[in-house]
């Protein structure tokens, strides 16, 4: 049911106490990558922050992720650099190959070249070494309150366009806005605007880590790796400055449709995924280790016409939950953190920062979910349509890199 937004009263003060208690407190529901992210850019505008996070712990589960310089420049700009580089991998490259054969269809170079080109590097990270980072930033940052076992149970507004007040954990707290950085499955999204069900893609991924010392020498190029072939990809690249080679591998399926990112996959089912495939793509499903091998469903939504109302809005997954055929899901969740925090630190309203931050992001990260949805198909072709795909793979990736690449999050509000 969407709550009605009602004004209430806030217990021993009067509308103009309140407003001075709260113009420069935020409170964000989701303590993951995007929420912490932020909370940081955030603190960064002088506004006073708590994070509320429903589990009991900040998580560390997950995946390898990589992070763009259209997102590591805004890492990079909250100070993070030193603990990127400690436990991220500079990739030197990207390549596409042939699925059974090997052969390189097309590469681009990453490294130096990129950072030159574009002002920030290019980083492959564990998700959990990239939380870990950012979690040390909040915490030594005194304008960050962090909370766990705090689920938004729910919130109302403040006297129309003054404030929010949210309730968690049996704590009603009070704040000039709340941003629902809560995920796909965002509970502050589904009081704003009902319960709107994804939609399963027909694609189920694995995921697993492979020391890197169990691998032949040089079989890993330190470079990210696509392997496209019919029906299915599979991706590998180096995270923990090489210690592990992370692996994801996507492939159509039905009648499967869990949607966790703890739940145990097979390693007999994941070998007969891939049978045929390239000696180097069995060797590294030999080295996984069943104990950390995980499967996961794939579900999408469409882009949303709206985000949020007066004094509340989301950010990355829990608007724009996107398909990993970009390699741009957290990088769209950081780039909203620095335009969101821009555009509130440039205005005296709060809802009308929300607003701008909202038409500032609606049609890039829309672009990047169709994108993704549209890669899902490029990367499984067959027969001629494949044929076809390799023969124009370079051009189409020069110029998505570039737009993907030249973006500014933290200068896009100046431009507006």
């Amino acid at each position: 049911m969407v709550p009605t937004f009602i004004m209430v009263g806030f217990v021993g003060y009067n509308g103009e106490q309140y407003l001075g208690l709260c113009m420069r407190r935020l409170i964000i529901a989701g303590g993951g990558i995007g929420g912490l992210t932020a909370a940081l850019c955030l603190a960064q505008k002088d506004f006073s922050v708590l994070v509320l996070e429903q589990a009991a712990q900040f998580s560390t589960a997950g995946a390898g992720i990589q992070l763009s310089p259209n997102c590591s420049r805004v890492l990079h700009h909250l100070g993070l650099e030193a603990g990127l580089r400690g436990k991220g991998f500079l990739p030197e490259g990207t390549q596409f190959r042939d699925w059974r054969s090997g052969r390189v269809i097309t590469e681009s170079v990453l490294g130096s070249a990129i950072a030159e080109r574009y002002g920030a590097p290019y980083y492959h990270i564990h998700r959990g070494d990239l939380l870990d980072v950012l979690l040390e930033a909040a915490r030594a940052h005194p304008h960050i309150e962090l909370r766990v076992n705090a689920r938004v149970e729910h919130f109302e507004t403040v006297r129309a366009g003054s404030g929010v007040q949210v309730r968690s954990a049996g704590t009603t707290e009070s704040s000039a806005g709340l941003i629902g950085a809560d995920g796909i499955h965002s509970k502050v999204r589904q009081d704003l605007w009902g319960e709107q069900q994804p939609l399963f893609t027909g694609n189920v991924a694995w995921r697993m880590l492979v020391p890197a010392e169990r691998l032949p020498a040089g079989m890993v190029r330190p470079m990210s790796t696509v392997w496209w072939g019919p029906g299915k990809h599979f991706v590998h690249y180096y995270v923990a400055g090489g210690e592990f080679v992370n692996c994801v591998c996507v492939v159509e399926k039905s009648g499967w449709q869990v949607e966790s990112w703890t739940e145990l996959g097979d390693v007999g089912e994941l070998r007969v995924d891939f049978v045929g495939w390239h000696a180097d793509i069995q060797t590294l499903i030999a080295h996984a280790d069943p104990s950390v091998l995980y499967k996961w469903a794939l579900f999408d939504r469409p882009p949303m016409p709206h985000w949020g109302k007066g004094n509340v809005t989301l950010l990355g997954d829990a608007c724009h939950p996107t398909l990993p055929f970009m390699a741009q899901g957290a990088a769209m969740a950081i780039e909203d953190a620095a335009v969101l925090a821009a555009c509130l630190g440039a205005d005296q309203s709060v809802a009308n920062g929300m607003q701008r931050y909202e038409g500032l992001r609606r049609k890039r990260t829309a672009g990047i979910q169709q994108g993704s949805r549209r890669n899902a198909k490029v990367f499984h072709l067959s027969g001629i349509p494949a044929w076809l795909r390799n023969r124009g793979a370079a051009r189409a990736r020069r110029g998505t890199m570039d737009g993907l690449f030249r973006y500014d999050p933290l200068s896009v509000v100046q431009s507006d």
